[in-house]
């Protein structure tokens, strides 16, 4: 049988794993959880929006690739579409981010029939980098890898 100092435990310890997560600086509970639903909610329009791009992008039969990137607190959030996929796509744009000083955190990249990446990456060491220098260089990546 688990004590109630033992679930009380347990709530505070899952607390302030949603406190970490959500980057909250609040210290009581309901602040947290506030905290978390603010965030949950911005996530969601995030999303929202790249949706919308990507899917106007789709409906406009653009062959250019789609390219974002969001600065964060610590680097950036950069992503890419493109309807159709190169075998050397996704290296010829992490080479894009090491010549440039990036260095990638988190990335997801799927190309069954299209490309679809993204990334978190953030600057090495004390070089500072512009979101629009990190578009430009997956743009130049893309142009520049064979077969696209």
């Amino acid at each position: 049988m688990v004590s109630r100092e033992q679930k009380k435990g347990a709530l505070h310890e899952k607390l302030q794993i949603l406190r970490s997560v959500t980057h909250s600086h609040a210290e009581d509970n309901m602040t947290i959880i506030a905290d978390a639903s603010s965030y949950i909610k911005d996530l969601k329009q995030k999303i929202a929006k790249l949706n919308q791009e990507i899917a106007s992008a789709k409906h406009a039969n653009v062959c250019q690739p789609f390219v974002s990137v969001e600065v964060l607190k610590n680097g950036f959030l950069i992503n890419v579409f493109m309807d159709n996929c190169s075998s050397r796509l996704l290296a010829s744009i992490l080479e894009a981010f090491d010549e440039i000083g990036l260095s990638v955190l988190e990335a997801r990249a799927t190309c069954a029939g299209s490309f679809c990446f993204q990334a978190v990456g953030e600057e090495e060491g004390e070089s500072l980098i512009g979101a629009h220098a990190v578009e430009q260089a997956v743009v130049q990546a893309i142009k520049n890898c064979p077969s696209n």
